[in-house]
């Protein structure tokens, strides 16, 4: 008459490990569904459109800043202005110069991750210009005005920056520059994001304007899960948008968990 009780006994006890097990188990978080984009030095925000365009397909909320590239601070202050907007934790992506703001604009609490694309990672006490005479790249486009601005010289625009553009659209792009404070370049990032924050990095094989070299000392420093793309020139955010699209979802799917 034992063997009923026996039986009970064996099912609640089997019953609190479920629940405990249940209890144990790691809850996976939904993957994150904000992105914001941030452009480089010379651009607007418009050369994201073909990554912004898969993005939303598949169903992120995606924000582009627009910023004055007047001096880093305004321009960090601009990129913040956008994630305060936010209703939600994002993953805050980069090019070029825009890899300085995020690695400053990263330690907003709504960001979970980095993407880099072709993008300057700073550490304390290095700027872009000092970290180019280290890794120097291999373009002679860079014009600077009387008022220290700098911006690409429109002859070279297609070789230097955007290679693997249609020849069109890379002139057009050549004569709609944005023109960039010199001071930028000297910026210094007190407190860099990569350090506490996932990072995500995206080597452009033929960028003369970023040294591929530099652009790999900084994705290994980081620890960043790291892709290569050959015959990518600087621009290859708008070449190569599936590539870089597919990047950044992997970074808001794995940031969610």
């Amino acid at each position: 008459m034992r063997f009923p009780k026996l039986r009970a006994a064996a099912a609640h006890a089997a019953a609190a490990l479920c629940l405990f097990t249940a209890a144990a188990a790691p809850a996976f978080a939904a993957p994150v569904k904000n992105i914001v984009l941030v452009h480089g030095a010379f651009v607007d925000g418009g050369g994201w459109r073909p990554v912004y365009d898969i993005l939303t397909k598949d169903g992120y909320k995606v924000t582009l800043v627009q910023e004055p590239l007047t001096s880093f601070g305004e321009d960090v202050t601009a990129t913040k202005r956008v994630l305060a907007t936010l209703d939600g934790p994002c993953v805050l992506v980069g090019h070029s110069y825009g890899g300085a703001i995020i690695t400053e604009a990263g330690n907003d609490d709504h960001v979970k991750s980095l993407v880099y694309i072709a993008a300057h990672a700073l550490d304390v006490g290095e700027t872009e210009a000092s970290n180019g005479k280290k890794y120097p790249n291999s373009t002679k486009a860079v014009v600077k005005t009387p008022d220290n601005f700098l911006y690409l010289n429109p002859a070279d625009y297609p070789s230097d920056f955007a290679a693997d553009l249609p020849r069109a659209q890379a002139e057009f792009e050549a004569h709609a520059q944005m023109p960039t404070s010199a001071s930028v370049f000297t910026a210094q990032i007190p407190d860099p994001a990569w350090k506490t924050k996932p990072s995500w990095y995206m080597v452009a094989k033929a960028d003369k304007i970023i040294n591929p070299d530099l652009e790999r000392m900084y994705a290994a420093r980081a620890h960043s899960h790291t892709v290569e793309i050959d015959g990518a020139s600087h621009s290859v955010y708008e070449s190569h948008p599936q590539e870089v699209a597919a990047l950044i979802e992997q970074a808001a799917q794995q940031s969610g968990q």
